[in-house]
């Protein structure tokens, strides 16, 4: 009797062991591998507050020079192009003008010499090629379009300068898949329709 009370508690204990054994090794199937998520984060440039006026101040020192800040550099020659085309009709309205002037003040002074009674050959002609009334609307035109030269010249200066401040602001938004913006479409299964929108994600 002690022999088989022996034996009974012998194998329960072995059928405890295995079923624990069991229970262990099932947990051990059910467990998932450990997953390991290597991430990198880059961190954004440091924001400058003072670079769109770095670039505006070195425009305004020489043009162009500020959307070299910005390395820009396509946008230099388009500067003085302009900057070019504006100085080059100033120049040509303020000869004209100086022209006109001219042989209107010597008209009033009673001379008949001025550029305008010679013809292209250099003969005197009895009667000028322009009147004194064209003279005085020559004048007025010349001077006209003297001071629009300028006003262009002024308003190219001015847009280089601005040109470069914009674009320093603009080079330091942070713009990365965080931040975005895009079309939307799904097709309705209720209604069997296209929902058609925009997405707007921006993650933290």
């Amino acid at each position: 009797m002690p022999n088989k009370l022996l034996i009974i508690s012998a194998l329960a204990l072995l059928f405890s062991l295995c079923i624990s054994a069991q229970d262990k090794k099932s947990i051990e199937k059910e467990l998932p591998p450990e997953v390991v998520v290597d991430t990198i984060v880059q961190m954004p440039d440091e924001f400058n507050p003072l670079s769109p006026a770095q670039a505006a101040f070195y425009s305004a020192v020489l043009p162009g020079l500020g959307q070299a800040y910005n390395k820009k550099y396509w946008k230099i020659p388009l500067v003085y192009i302009g900057l070019g085309t504006g100085v080059y009709f100033y120049i040509n309205n303020n000869k004209e003008y100086n022209r006109y002037r001219d042989a209107y003040k010597s008209r009033l002074a009673g001379f008949a010499n001025d550029e305008f009674y010679y013809d292209s050959e250099g003969n005197y002609l009895e009667t000028p090629r322009v009147t004194t009334e064209g003279l005085e609307r020559g004048q007025k035109f010349y001077r006209k379009n003297k001071e629009i030269s300028l006003f262009v010249i002024l308003g190219i200066y001015a847009l280089n300068i601005i040109d470069a401040n914009v674009d320093a602001h603009l080079m330091q938004y942070n713009i990365d898949e965080n931040l975005s913006l895009a079309p939307h479409y799904e097709f309705n299964e209720i209604n069997a329709t296209n929902n058609l929108g925009l997405t707007f994600n921006f993650k933290f």
